[in-house]
């Protein structure tokens, strides 16, 4: 079994950048897909990244390609996302999340196993 936790969320205005971590440990790393959920108030959970490391592959929601970077540093056994050009409907709180499969549906927030326990981030306008 995996645990995650995260850090880094916070407030930041519109444009702005924040990177959130997850540092995992527990059961060998590169056995999951690593992702990367949000939630904001009153909806459900949206997956937003996600990294495969069969083909070392990383994959992003529509909403957020291009401002956002999924990073992996297998080392420190640690997923990160960097948040660019933020916007107030980026407000949520992100979750990392783990999943023990590696087919299309890690696209969709309901695959992942584990979780972390999130960080918010809020976006003024």
């Amino acid at each position: 079994q995996v645990q995650l936790v995260e850090s880094g969320g916070g407030l930041v205005q519109a444009g702005g950048s924040l990177r959130l971590s997850c540092a995992a440990s527990g059961r060998t790393f590169s056995s999951y897909t690593m992702g990367w959920v949000r939630q904001a108030p009153g909806k459900e959970r949206e997956f937003v990244a996600a990294f495969k490391w069969t083909g070392q592959n990383t994959y992003y929601a529509d909403s957020v390609k291009g401002p956002f970077t999924l990073s992996v540093d297998n080392v420190k056994n640690t997923v990160y996302l960097q948040m660019n050009s933020l916007k107030s409907e980026d407000s949520a709180v992100y979750y990392c999340a783990a999943a023990l499969y590696f087919g299309a549906a890690i696209l969709s927030a309901r695959t992942y196993n584990y979780w972390g326990q999130g960080t918010q981030v809020t976006v003024s306008s």
